[in-house]
């Protein structure tokens, strides 16, 4: 049997998400049209495709029918605005490759606006993943900013900022943060922050309409740990003060609670937003970070989530 290319497995994936959203979540055609970025038109002839390619039975046929029930449940638990959960590899349900490509097109439905958009970026290998599956544009109405710097004390910087490559891609005007990831001090900290480059840069992060970044686990394997930005004895007491996770170098606990002193005293990084009007959308994988992810949701750090199956179910399962 002749295998779908590219095209016609994206429009059967899209025909079992509208057929999912018609038969099993009960939304009009209007609601469909709507989630999925489509006329009323195209939402009905993909419902339709949903049936004629036997994809519609008793309960939807097609894998990503568990993608969006995992999806559906951590956006009602934990009160996400958004989720988007991509099947796994069974033989590899680390892999970042799906998150990524669905980050990425969270992304590009961003830079698609014709009105200017102020876009904030943290920093990691999921995140630079997501760049990479961008396509060349033209944006040249959109900001984007850094979360984060990227430099250790130094001097040296890390390969996984993704601010000045996704400019490139885009031809957007791009804001490095010129920091270090930790300042040495308190001191050191407030005289970095008082650099007027620098206070524009944060300006733009308070100011931006969506950001996005990754989560960290804290441990012997964590990036922050691996990259050089945190010592392995600090490491250790952030695990003592109960530390479960982390989100643009800014540490916290299974609550999602920002842990008082120790290297959060120093990071230089832009403050956790939480307003949803200024949405925190969160890439990561893998089950060395279920309990950072779930704390993360739980804190409300964030108010959406891109993952797969595997990690979801694991979130979920986390109780």
């Amino acid at each position: 049997m002749k295998r779908p290319g590219n095209a016609e497995t994206t429009r059967l994936d899209d025909a079992a998400r509208a057929g999912w959203l018609y038969y099993v979540a009960r939304n009009t055609q209007d609601e469909i049209a709507r989630k999925l970025g489509v006329s009323r038109q195209s939402a009905q002839r993909l419902v339709s495709m949903a049936v004629s390619e036997g994809l519609v039975k008793v309960r939807l046929d097609h894998p990503i029918s568990r993608c969006m029930e995992l999806a559906r449940d951590i956006k009602d638990r934990f009160g996400l605005d958004f989720c988007e959960v991509v099947p796994s590899d069974p033989e590899a349900p680390d892999l970042i490759a799906g998150a990524a490509i669905a980050c990425a097109e969270e992304i590009e439905r961003v830079l698609r606006s014709e009105e200017p958009r102020i876009i904030a970026m943290g920093t990691g290998r999921a995140l630079r993943a997501a760049v990479e599956e961008i396509p060349p544009m033209d944006c040249p109405q959109h900001m984007i900013v850094s979360l984060l710097g990227n430099m250790m004390s130094d001097g040296s910087a890390s390969p996984y900022n993704v601010v000045v490559r996704l400019a490139e891609k885009v031809n957007a005007r791009h804001y490095p943060m010129p920091l270090p990831v930790l300042a040495r001090n308190v001191d050191e900290l407030r005289i970095l922050h008082a650099q007027e480059p620098v206070r524009n840069t944060l300006d733009l992060c308070k100011r931006a309409d969506i950001a996005f970044v990754g989560i960290g686990d804290i441990g012997e394997e964590a990036p922050l740990i691996k990259d050089g930005f945190v010592r392995p004895d600090e490491s250790r007491a952030l695990i003592k003060a109960g530390a479960v996770g982390e989100i643009t170098a800014w540490a916290f606990d299974a609550e999602g609670r920002v842990i008082p002193d120790l290297i959060n005293s120093r990071v230089a990084s832009a403050p956790l937003a939480l307003s949803r009007d200024h949405p925190v959308i969160a890439s990561a994988v893998g089950k060395r970070k279920v309990p950072a992810i779930r704390a993360a949701l739980r804190g409300r750090l964030v108010q959406g989530l891109i993952t797969n199956e595997t990690t979801a179910a694991d979130v979920l399962a986390a109780d």
